[in-house]
């Protein structure tokens, strides 16, 4: 699963990048520990030129309650073994939470890394997780959803990750899953509504692990409260030895993030 990621670039970079403007430029700031309950920027297929803010673990507009579903399992009841090598039915299609959001509410999840440790030790033993690209902006696969809170009548605006089988690289460390990253190709695709969600789907598949890399970090990134920019700074020796300290340096020079909101539940369908 992934329940933990970065977004420490700087508006203008997002912005230029994702082809969109922010709604509210002065509710972002960079934050090396996304975790769920915080707001972070998301594109939707409703509105393709604009980052929005929405929660992070997503509540389905028919719950009594909140919920945080952080993940979306591609597979959905299937490959329950989570075997790498699985190419079976995508059972997300139909499961009560993701059936409407998949076909009519997905959108972008903006990323510069993720963090991710071994099925057993979790977050005990963290990795940070990003690309080798020269630009390390990427989307992960999302879906969204609102919910009327029955207590207030907030509307909430909430996505999940979706989640597939794991590439090389997470097996290096690990990880049973791996969140779907989007190619550039497909992110458009993915927030058109008139591409068939079938043929969309198929065109899934782990991210290339020869496009990324991964280095040990400090057990501290577990407090969702630790918004320090050094937390993402290398413990060890990366998992692919060709590498360079560029991507950590870059990191260093953004700003601090926000607290989070407290989670009271997060599991992943």
């Amino acid at each position: 699963m992934c329940g933990r990621y970065t977004t420490v670039s700087r508006i203008e970079s997002i912005e230029k990048r994702f082809d969109a403007r922010i709604e509210k430029p002065g509710l972002y700031m960079p934050n090396p520990n996304v975790s769920p309950g915080e707001r972070a920027i998301v594109i939707t297929s409703d509105r393709p030129d604009t980052i929005q803010l929405f929660r992070f673990g997503m509540t389905p507009f028919w719950a009594n309650k909140r919920m945080y579903l952080i993940n979306a399992r591609l597979e959905g009841d299937h490959n329950s073994e989570n075997d790498p090598n699985y190419r079976g039915a995508k059972g997300i299609l139909n499961k009560p939470a993701f059936r409407k959001p998949i076909r009519q509410q997905r959108c972008l999840v903006i990323a510069d890394g993720f963090i991710e440790g071994p099925e057993k030790e979790k977050l005990s033993k963290p990795y940070y997780v990003h690309l080798r690209a020269e630009s390390k902006l990427f989307a992960f696969a999302g879906i969204w959803d609102h919910w009327a809170d029955p207590s207030t009548g907030e509307i909430v605006y909430s996505f999940a990750i979706l989640t597939t089988i794991p590439n090389k690289l997470l097996s290096k460390i690990g990880h049973h899953r791996s969140p779907v990253i989007l190619s550039e190709e497909m992110e458009r695709q993915w927030l058109s509504l008139d591409s068939p969600i079938d043929e969309l789907l198929t065109q899934i598949q782990p991210y290339p692990e020869d496009k990324m890399n991964a280095w040990p970090i400090s057990i501290d990134i577990k407090k969702s409260g630790c918004k320090r920019m050094d937390i993402l700074q290398p413990i060890g020796d990366p998992i692919f030895k060709q590498f360079d300290f560029h991507v950590f340096k870059e990191i260093k020079l953004q700003g601090m993030g926000q607290s989070p909101a407290r989670v009271r539940r997060i599991k992943e369908e």
